[in-house]
């Protein structure tokens, strides 16, 4: 193939600048890996990016900072053709061309080979979703078993990921969500205790756990991290990895009020070697083997990147956004 279809950006805007095209392949160089992309799932970064909030993102450009697929071509002899692998992060759909076509080429320092027979709509929702979700818990937070939990976002995509694997760890978690009906999702992903949230939901978590929590994972963003902060118990740690409230910073910030005495506030954004650290391999065993749950919103094909975007624009897909070739 020396040709492929490609979605690409000129400008930024609503879904509709989403445009696809045909656009040459690329030629690997040494170190480089060209992936035939299966599968790859859709990212809020990745409509920050559209809408023109990534200012070191120049256009046009092929979004897309994941992707699923088989090798096609590894000039150094890291991978064979046709392993099944994954990659993420590391400038893809950013710095360059991401996995928004049919092939991406990709460092191949930044690829995982995975050994599995799950179907690529499944596969196509986990790099991305299943690092941030352990590189948040472990990396950050720093998760033990038996600790107490909040999930302030729990109905993200991210969010039911991280419920899973916390409740695997042994961790009792709790999960925030706006919406009664949720509430399913959220126990079924591995919640014990379900708030719904008002936007300011620290006196309700005191009643459950007058201490406060001992971790949170706020989702959300700026627009709900002081009440999170204002969840966790003394010594406590609240990290900050989503934004899923589409604001990006404090209007007014003053640690001294924000910032309760002694809670620990950190932020999670992975990038290539936090990807590498991530045992997928495991962590896709694991989904295979039904002991970690993960929840499939909504599955498009690549013609359909225009109506992709708009549902996670939306927020209605209930889960993670795929998308096949």
């Amino acid at each position: 193939m020396t040709t492929m279809k490609a979605a690409v950006i000129y400008e930024a805007g609503g879904p509709e600048v989403l445009r696809m095209e045909t656009r040459p392949v690329s030629v690997p160089q040494p170190g480089e890996v060209l992936i035939a992309v299966k599968t790859f799932g859709l990212n809020r970064s990745e409509l920050f990016t559209r809408q023109g909030l990534s200012p070191d993102v120049t256009f046009p450009r092929i979004l897309g900072i994941e992707a699923v697929g088989v090798v096609e071509d590894a000039p150094g002899k890291e991978f064979a053709k046709g392993d099944v692998v994954a990659t993420a992060m590391g400038g893809m759909g950013r710095q360059f061309d991401g996995s928004y076509a049919e092939y991406t080429c990709v460092p191949a320092s930044q690829v995982q080979a995975i050994k599995t027979s799950l179907p690529w709509e499944t596969l196509g929702a986990l790099p991305e979703m299943l690092q941030t979700a352990w590189g948040s818990l472990f990396r950050s937070l720093r998760l033990g078993k038996g600790e107490r939990l909040l999930i302030r976002g729990g109905t993200t995509s991210v969010g039911l990921a991280a419920a899973a694997i916390a409740k695997n760890q042994g961790a009792v978690v709790a999960s925030t969500t706006r919406r009664p009906d949720r509430e399913q999702l959220l126990r079924w992903s591995g919640a014990d205790q379900v708030f719904i949230d008002t936007g300011a939901i620290a006196e309700q978590v005191k009643e459950v756990f007058p201490s406060g929590v001992d971790k949170v994972l706020e989702l959300i963003g700026t627009t709900t991290l002081g009440d999170s902060l204002r969840c966790a118990k003394q010594r406590g740690i609240v990290c900050m990895t989503g934004m899923v409230g589409n604001k990006w910073s404090f209007d007014d910030f003053s640690p001294m009020e924000v910032i309760p005495t002694s809670v620990c506030l950190k932020t999670y954004d992975g990038g290539p070697e936090d990807f590498m650290r991530t045992p997928l391999d495991e962590l896709v065993e694991q989904v295979a083997a039904r002991t970690l749950q993960v929840q499939v919103g909504k599955v498009f094909k690549l013609d359909d990147i225009v109506e992709a975007h708009r549902c996670m624009e939306e927020n209605r897909a209930g889960g993670k956004i795929v998308v096949l070739t």
